[in-house]
């Protein structure tokens, strides 16, 4: 038996968390993993080998079953300066259909929230996929009815850069919120049963969006503003109008959006180099930064945990998620890659949540929201 297994036996909330994760679907909200492969193998997913756990990885099929995850929502992520965002954009869907076509045992294409259940008792994942930044339909709405019968069910508006017609929460804003255009693609997203995902928005952009979507919005990898002041998470404001629209707060991983206390000192250099550090040169600075302000103190499991229970209390437990956001960078203590979601239940379940709540944030309320949105699509827009 290995030190990991005895842990394991010892601790009883673990064993009650595998033991519900084992029955129950998981749903992950957001994952960069496509991107990864794009960036470390040139996008050929074959020589990345998913199969392979890999030392400095957090994604993989090994870290995937274990973690007990039964759906993910692979992003296919559209860098904000990119110049040719559609392009790259349909890169990265045939790179994530090139993963299910691969690994066929493991993973099982969904469009549908019916398919979440149907992958679980298939013994794979159900893989969705989403578009990280709306950059990639060029100001064309037919973009969308294109990307969906792609098989995308999920769209951020913008990612770090404020876009043609939506304001980012963490770029100068030109909108006030929303262009008419984004008004738009609210209303055409909502007529065709996608989701629109508001990570990545302006506070403005949030209200805005709540003031017109016609079906559930998702937040898909966002903390709560109030226990981190950092503008990717959700302001107490916005919180409150969650459950009037049935939508859903996915929870994220990321250290900086998860303490404040990590927000603080990595800020410095997110002031100077921007929200994303360049890829190459992010480990080196962070360890300049160590080595004079002693370690980046990372956010933690608990802290976390301490996220879902705010939301919990502030929005109902019927709102409520997972949005990991896997991106190949460093996460909080206990959240470093895809097999730390049974630590998180576990933890959940010492602080005495039900089963009911549980199954909600597992993939109840992702998969109420999607059904909602798929029962809505193709509804007339107009009042």
């Amino acid at each position: 038996m290995t030190k990991r297994s005895r842990n394991r036996k010892a601790d009883g909330a673990l064993v009650h968390a595998l033991e519900f994760l084992d029955k129950t679907p998981l749903v992950d909200g957001h994952n960069d993993l496509a991107y990864l492969i794009r960036r470390h193998a040139r996008g050929n997913v074959a020589a990345y080998d998913l199969c392979r756990r890999s030392q400095g990885r957090d994604t993989d099929l090994p870290r995937l079953r274990e973690g007990r995850v039964s759906a993910q929502v692979f992003a296919a992520f559209v860098p904000p300066r990119e110049p040719n965002p559609a392009s790259f954009a349909l890169m990265q869907i045939a790179l994530i259909r090139r993963m299910n076509a691969i690994h066929p045992d493991a993973f099982m294409p969904a469009t549908r929230a019916s398919d979440i259940a149907r992958a679980k008792r298939r013994g794979r994942i159900a893989s969705l996929v989403s578009i990280e930044n709306g950059a990639a339909i060029e100001s064309r709405l037919d973009a969308l009815s294109a990307f969906y019968d792609l098989g995308v069910r999920l769209l951020t508006l913008c990612h770090n850069a404020t876009t043609q017609w939506c304001d980012s929460a963490t770029d100068t804003p030109r909108h006030g919120g929303l262009a008419d255009f984004g008004k738009d693609v609210i209303a055409e997203m909502n007529r065709l049963g996608m989701l629109v995902d508001l990570a990545h928005a302006s506070d403005a952009a949030m209200h805005q969006v709540l003031d017109i979507a016609r079906a559930p919005v998702a937040f898909s990898h966002s903390n709560a503003r109030a226990l981190c002041d950092h503008p990717r998470n959700v302001p107490d404001d916005v919180l409150a109008r969650v459950p009037g629209n049935g939508g859903i707060v996915m929870a994220t991983f990321v250290p900086h959006f998860i303490s404040q206390t990590s927000r603080d000192w990595l800020r410095p250099l997110q002031d100077q180099y921007g929200q994303h550090l360049p890829g190459r040169d992010a480990a080196q600075r962070i360890a300049a930064r160590e080595g004079e302000r002693g370690t980046w103190p990372r956010g933690t499991l608990a802290q976390f945990c301490d996220h879902i229970d705010y939301l919990a209390a502030k929005i109902g437990h019927d709102h409520v998620g997972i949005g990991s956001d896997f991106f190949g960078g460093p996460q909080g203590q206990g959240l470093e890659d895809a097999s730390s979601f049974p630590g998180i239940f576990a933890e959940l379940i010492r602080r005495k949540w039900s089963e009911r709540n549980l199954r909600k944030l597992a993939s109840g309320n992702f998969v109420r929201v999607l059904r909602e949105a798929e029962r809505r699509g193709g509804r007339s827009m107009t009042p």
